[in-house]
């Protein structure tokens, strides 16, 4: 396997699915890097994407996150009407409305880097498991006053891929429940 050929490399074999976010963060708590990036595995954000991070670390940011949403960005083929305008752009709105989180435009991309120490403080505080993993990390780190840093990046859109309504409704559950979380002050 690719335990052999890449000598960093770790395998966790998780008997049971808990979500992408659970993963996620044991990923992250369990490198041993300075810097620890996240991607999806369907490689949308191509790991060369990463050099533009690396100027953005030495401009003194802590969490460096791809966006589809700002000046610079490339989708290709853009996304289908409905998913960007009625999916996308209302999840948007009602991400900020109900967590606050005004100041990002793509808290769904899946490639974003962070610094040892932001990882090793924001990780072990998250909540959630599945959905909305993205918003709550970015949540909390704004919470302990990292600096975030969005970069245009090159996404490779898969006109395959469906969003189901159902996960629609999970992730407006899940932002219902950070959002308790901020009320209960479980973040601080």
């Amino acid at each position: 396997g690719l335990t052999g050929v890449i000598k960093n490399l770790r395998l966790f074999d998780n008997k049971i699915n808990q979500g992408k976010g659970a993963v996620v963060r044991q990923g992250m708590l369990e490198a041993k890097g300075d810097f620890r990036l996240f991607t999806d595995a369907d490689n949308s954000t191509s790991i060369d994407q990463i050099e533009k991070m690396w100027i953005e670390f030495k401009n003194g940011y802590d969490i460096i996150i791809g966006s589809r949403d700002v000046k610079g960005a490339v989708l290709d083929p853009p996304q289908p009407f409905l998913r960007n305008v009625i999916l996308g752009q209302s999840f948007k709105l009602f991400r900020k409305f109900i967590v606050g989180l005004w100041g990002i435009q793509d808290t769904q991309c899946g490639f974003k880097c962070f610094t040892k120490k932001a990882a090793e403080n924001i990780f072990p505080k998250c909540k959630i498991n599945r959905f909305a993993f993205d918003p709550e990390i970015l949540i909390i780190a704004k919470k302990m006053s990292y600096k975030i840093k969005e970069i245009p990046v090159y996404w490779r859109n898969d006109p395959e891929s469906k969003v189901k309504p159902k996960w629609m409704v999970n992730m407006a559950v899940d932002l219902l429940k950070i959002r308790w979380n901020l009320l209960k002050g479980i973040y601080d």
